[in-house]
């Protein structure tokens, strides 16, 4: 079975639908673990668009191509983000003839930026291209971009505001960062579908990848009206921290968190969601921060080397929002106890 098929029998610990929120190359490790154990048709992703910018007259949505290359089995096992198999020759040809190399679009991945222009500019939104591309691609899952409505992540820096690709491509994440803002955001809502999706009877758990908080989830909440969402969803929200031993597997987290003055911790991550988070996951190596969380917290390893720990870790995260779901039901006064070794009443 190939990356991209999806299983038939349900995980121990899921009894409904799930809704997972993510970014790209971290998020979509989990994603891609939800989606190999949850039946066909159990699973929700909302990905973020604030990384989405138009380059070379084609709209881009690096994260939202992510995720979907992930699920179908398409992506590089190697860099973690474009198609496997993927040769250079259009890059090659546009910087001989002098046309700007900072961003690569490989051959294979070209394609998808020019069938999603062409789509955008015959007025489809961004939610049916994707609905469409992902049954192309043979995915079960449903893949949904976090608003039809433009948001761009910029990021204010010592050297003045940039693009968040500028940022985070062309300058490699170097410039120090002030703040972090989302041009849009006040604007944009979030589609039907996705507000279908978090209004679902059958919704079992909503599940915040480790992505990058601020560049990744930050965006996705960001849109008017998603926030409000969540937190009046029938399911527990479980947050999975990004940070291992205090710092990030990939990226810039614990970076942007020291420039901006926010200590690289899980508790920070916590206070960083806020009230709505009804669950976090840490790092066992985190285990110690476990106490001063004030929230139900689960200490496992979060680390994700192959298929078989996504696939763990996604076990253990929809039983721990199963667990939480029926402690909610059994009423107040029942506080909770995390231990590395799981979490107990």
């Amino acid at each position: 079975m190939n990356q991209g098929s999806a299983p038939s029998a349900a995980p121990a610990g899921s009894n409904g639908h799930v809704v997972a929120l993510c970014g790209g190359i971290g998020g979509s490790k989990l994603a891609l673990g939800l989606y190999r154990i949850l039946p066909a048709d159990g699973l929700t992703v909302v990905v973020n668009t604030g990384d989405d910018f138009e380059h070379l007259g084609l709209h881009v949505s690096p994260d939202l191509d992510t995720v979907l290359y992930t699920l179908a089995g398409w992506s590089d096992p190697l860099r973690g983000w474009g198609r496997a198999d993927e040769t250079w020759h259009f890059m090659d040809s546009l910087e001989a003839l002098g046309g700007p190399g900072w961003f690569r679009l490989g051959d294979r991945d070209l394609a998808m930026h020019v069938i999603r222009t062409r789509w955008l500019q015959r007025g489809e939104t961004l939610t049916a291209f994707a609905r469409y591309v992902g049954q192309r691609m043979g995915i079960h899952a449903h893949i949904l971009p976090m608003s039809n409505d433009p948001v761009r992540t910029i990021v204010d820096t010592t050297d003045g505001p940039l693009a968040f690709q500028n940022y985070f491509v062309e300058r490699r994440c170097e410039p120090v960062v002030t703040a972090i803002r989302f041009r849009g955001s006040e604007r944009a809502r979030p589609s039907p579908e996705l507000s279908h999706a978090l209004a679902r009877p059958d919704l079992a758990a909503i599940v915040i990848c480790p992505s990058n908080p601020y560049l990744s989830i930050d965006p996705l909440l960001s849109v008017v009206g998603t926030r409000t969402a969540l937190s009046a969803a029938k399911a527990p929200v479980i947050a999975v921290s990004p940070l291992i031993g205090g710092k990030a597997v990939k990226g810039p987290t614990a970076k942007i968190m020291a420039e901006l003055g926010i200590a690289a911790t899980a508790q920070a991550i916590a206070a960083h969601y806020g009230d709505l988070l009804d669950g976090l996951v840490i790092d066992e190596s985190d285990a110690a921060q476990v106490p001063p969380l004030g929230i139900p917290t689960e200490a496992t390893s979060t680390l994700m080397r192959d298929m078989d720990d996504r696939r763990r870790l996604a076990r253990h995260v929809l039983l721990f929002a199963k667990n939480i779901a029926t402690d909610r039901a059994a009423g107040p006064g029942r506080p909770w106890q995390a231990t590395a070794a799981g979490v107990m009443k």
